[in-house]
């Protein structure tokens, strides 16, 4: 079966909150091939007078929550049990220091912009929440991508936006918004987070994923509390010769050639030509521009040749890191180059919970062994990439977490770990009008309350619009045609601006 990530008909976990009358099943049993979402309703507001500042964004999110302590805010100075195993490093803007496993990034802090008081009130795996600007979010939201609370991420209203400014443009040979490695949370056992998708905007408007086909090279155990289970974790580690493709179900099986898929396109057509005539609903237009765009994936080469990393000299791939986030991260700058708008890289978790950043068992750890290099080959990477290629001062560079970690350390069995923590925690921004070597807000003495200028994520999102010259209070309607905002509430933060 064909299948566009992105589609709740075509993959993925399908909520009984979908509920489908008999057109909707009609339609799905003819569309099935090239089946969408739901459709954007309404034109949202002009952006006025602003100036685009960034053509691209490249969105590189560590889920599970990135310990302030142990990335851009170490506190040497503090107790033993705050302060933890690692040293601080000096870095290229005097006086200021991160940890000594970032020791790539700390060369290059003078070309970035650390946040080091972020701050909410959602002490919960709020990707959505880091991701759309919602006014609330609440642990039954953040578990099931497909609440009908959500609002749309920031990838799915650039996504409609762009959309609703050029309905009728052929769709780009690349996508305007993807997704790698996979989507979040696919990998886990049970329903699919909250993260970056359309909320009340459709799925039609998700970005369209990648698969991972490979091997990984590293077997770890991960606790689970109580027991735990041994994990070959692509992110630890992957062989050279391991991909990303378009998606695994978005390829022609050997005995569908092109000439057998243009007939059935063909017939597709003749179908959907009938069905107007009995319903022109902004969905069905929304199928079947989702249809365009299942064709063009699978007919144009574009696409695939920008996800061939092997074209890529294997020491530039050794600078990434050989792991599934290096290799994806590598893979979003070939994309951006290829006329893609918003990729996003997640470092997600990978066969069970309490892993990629979440870490409350074997903190130090994993830092030392998995995340830390990782992190620091692939952001320091594209950085440098980026700058050298031209393309970092209109690309938007964005290293985000939906939280924190606890300023003290917990001795959970085995070894010690950190728990959640919003109060205060640290982000990094570079590239499209971003300062450089600017270090903004400050966290208290021991890392758990801001001590200086609390940003939140809205604002993040806020500023991420500016720099794209959309007005953040712009607003997109709902399914029933309700007006809402961008964002909700948040500001411009001037101070990060260049």
């Amino acid at each position: 079966m064909l299948r566009v990530l992105g589609s709740p008909l075509l993959g993925g976990s399908f909520s009984p909150r979908h509920q489908l009358g008999r057109r909707d099943l009609l339609r799905a049993g003819m569309m099935l091939p090239f089946a969408g979402g739901l459709a954007a309703a309404a034109e949202s507001a002009p952006a006025g007078d602003l100036v685009p500042r960034a053509k691209r964004i490249l969105f590189l999110y560590l889920y599970g929550a990135a310990a302030q302590h142990e990335t851009w805010d170490p506190k040497p100075d503090a107790p033993a049990e705050i302060r933890g195993d690692f040293a601080p490093i000096a870095t290229a803007l005097p006086g200021v220091r991160i940890c000594e496993h970032l020791p790539k990034m700390a060369e290059l802090l003078d070309r970035v912009t650390v946040i080091r008081s972020m701050t909410h009130p959602y002490n919960i795996h709020s990707a959505g929440y880091t991701m759309s600007g919602i006014d609330h979010v609440d642990i039954p939201m953040e578990t099931n991508a497909f609440d009908s609370r959500h609002w749309p991420s920031f990838q799915s209203v650039l996504s409609y936006l762009n959309h609703r400014r050029n309905p009728s443009a052929a769709l780009p040979p690349v996508p305007y918004s993807v997704g790698l490695p996979f989507p979040l949370t696919n990998r886990l056992p049970g329903g699919r987070r909250a993260g970056p998708y359309g909320g009340f905007l459709g799925q039609n408007h998700n970005p369209i994923w990648t698969d991972f086909e490979g091997t990984a090279t590293r077997t770890i155990h991960r606790w689970l509390g109580g027991d735990g289970r041994d994990v070959a974790d692509p992110y630890a580690g992957i062989t050279p010769d391991s991909r990303l493709t378009v998606s695994s179900a978005a390829v022609l099986p050997p005995e569908v050639t092109l000439d057998r898929l243009d007939r059935r396109r063909s017939l597709l057509t003749q179908f959907e030509s009938e069905l107007r005539q009995l319903d022109e609903a902004p969905s069905g237009r929304s199928l079947s521009r989702y249809q365009q765009m299942a064709y063009s994936l699978l007919t144009s080469t574009p696409m695939r040749e920008a996800l061939d990393i092997s074209r890529e000299p294997m020491e530039l791939r050794q600078r990434y890191g050989m792991t599934l986030f290096g290799q994806s991260t590598l893979a979003a700058r070939r994309l951006l180059e290829a006329g893609a708008k918003v990729v996003t890289v997640t470092w997600d978790e990978f066969a069970t919970v309490n892993s990629s950043w979440d870490t409350h068992f074997h903190h130090y750890d994993r830092l030392r062994t998995e995340l830390l290099p990782g992190l620091d080959s692939a952001l320091s990477s594209v950085l440098v990439d980026l700058e050298e290629r031209g393309m970092l001062d209109d690309t938007l560079v964005l290293c985000l977490t939906e939280h924190g970690r606890t300023p003290k350390l917990t001795a959970n069995a085995p070894g010690v770990g950190r728990e959640h923590w919003s109060n205060v925690y640290s982000n990094v921004l570079a590239g499209a009008g971003i300062a450089k070597g600017r270090v903004i807000g400050a966290s208290d003495e021991q890392g758990a309350f801001v001590h200086e200028n609390p940003v939140s994520p809205k604002d993040i999102l806020c500023t991420l619009y500016h720099l794209l010259g959309l007005d953040p209070h712009t607003t997109v309607p709902d399914r029933f045609g309700r007006p809402y905002p961008l964002v909700a509430q948040g500001r411009v933060l001037a101070e990060v601006l260049a």
